[in-house]
């Protein structure tokens, strides 16, 4: 395809079409711009993968699919708390998908700016990503990165759900090669680590930890190292944060182990919704097993201990932790959270990946550990 980008008063042309202006953020997997779409006379949000002289031919087309791939699954959602893509538009090799402009920021930088979010405002925006996620599990398409800064809250209070760069698309060719991981390890589920199969079940586990992430401040499986993470999601005993307290009903059977015994979707969007309406959470009866859930003890023991060996050789995560596959049979250890910590707060979230992104209006950006900006969005 011939070059397509142009230099012009105001910032770069893309495709003839759209004005780049301030770069609002930037991630491992891709850069945010704030532009003008001159044919239509609109605000948007652009994002490109950034250049990597490094990356071979090979490596430079994967990480292209792989922005095509999140423009195709959004494109085919129509939600209001899902990002709207407008266009995706290629020049010189180059991927550039267009969304719409969301006036705000996102959860993680809310939390880390503003403080923890209350109970109810925690509800809310449960209830709003629920949906999103509905949406998307019946299309097909599993998030697999839900967490703060993959939520976008407008100033107008909407909640987005952002960032589909690390998606699994029924009937796509999955982009994740063998031996690599995708996701965030805190918002990971234990039976993704233990490569045990994927399911909508998974992106309920991760909402789960972002609820008490955003009432608390930090991930309940915040660790100092990777290992400590990733023992920390298959086998530490589960101790939601006090300020879950509200909402413990719905934080714990998000947080059950066995995705077979985990809080479903349309469970939790009733409680949570309960809780909007009365100011209390319903009990639910947990879910029951399949017959005696089969255990992956053995393979979540060795997927700990091999990052634990492995960080002092310098092995990467994406070598240790492959993606499990679709089909994969088994359930971890059937393991509900504790009793509610009281002790003191951990780090808090992690600030804005892009030290130079403004603040005021944001927009969705990927990132390795976890995009910003693009309006709003949920590791």
């Amino acid at each position: 395809m011939g070059r397509m980008v142009t230099e012009g008063a105001g910032g770069r042309v893309i495709a003839g079409r759209y004005r780049l202006h301030e770069r609002l953020g930037r991630g491992g997997m891709g850069i945010v711009w704030r532009a003008t779409d001159q044919l239509l006379a609109r605000e948007v949000a652009v994002k490109a993968l950034p250049l990597d002289e490094t990356l071979s031919a090979a490596e430079a087309r994967r990480r292209r699919e792989r922005t095509l791939r999140e423009a195709r699954a959004v494109a085919r959602l129509r939600h209001p708390h899902v990002i709207v893509v407008h266009d995706v538009v290629e020049d010189d090799e180059r991927a550039y998908m267009v969304m719409e402009f969301v006036d705000g920021g996102s959860l993680a930088d809310r939390v880390a700016t503003h403080g923890p979010v209350g109970p109810g405002e925690a509800a809310r925006i449960g209830v709003a990503l629920l949906d999103a996620l509905r949406t998307a599990h019946a299309a097909g398409i599993l998030h697999r990165d839900v967490k703060p800064s993959n939520v976008l809250i407008a100033d107008d209070g909407r909640v987005v759900l952002t960032d589909f760069g690390v998606a699994q698309v029924a009937g796509a060719t999955t982009l994740t090669e063998s031996g690599s991981f995708v996701g965030s390890p805190e918002y990971t589920a234990p039976e993704r680590m233990s490569g045990a199969g994927t399911g909508p079940e998974s992106d309920l586990w991760s909402l789960g930890v972002l609820l008490c992430a955003v009432l608390s401040g930090v991930s309940p499986f915040h660790r100092d190292s990777l290992g400590g993470v990733l023992h920390a999601v298959v086998t530490d005993e589960i101790r939601p944060p006090e300020q879950a307290g509200p909402l413990l009903p719905v934080v714990r059977g998000l947080l059950e182990r066995d995705p077979g015994r985990r809080l479903d979707a349309a469970s939790a969007d009733r409680m949570l919704r309960a809780f909007l309406s009365t100011g209390r959470t319903p009990a639910t009866a947990r879910a029951a097993g399949s017959g005696g859930s089969r255990r992956l003890r053995r393979g979540v023991l060795t997927a700990v201990l091999l990052v634990v060996a492995a960080a002092g050789a310098g092995i990467s995560l994406a070598a240790l932790l492959a993606d499990g596959d679709d089909d994969g049979n088994g359930t971890p250890t059937t393991s509900a959270p504790a009793t509610p910590t009281t002790g003191t707060v951990s780090p808090p979230l992690s600030p804005p990946l892009s030290p130079s992104a403004p603040a005021g209006p944001t927009a969705s950006e990927p990132t390795a550990s976890g995009p910003t900006a693009s309006g709003p969005t949920g590791r």
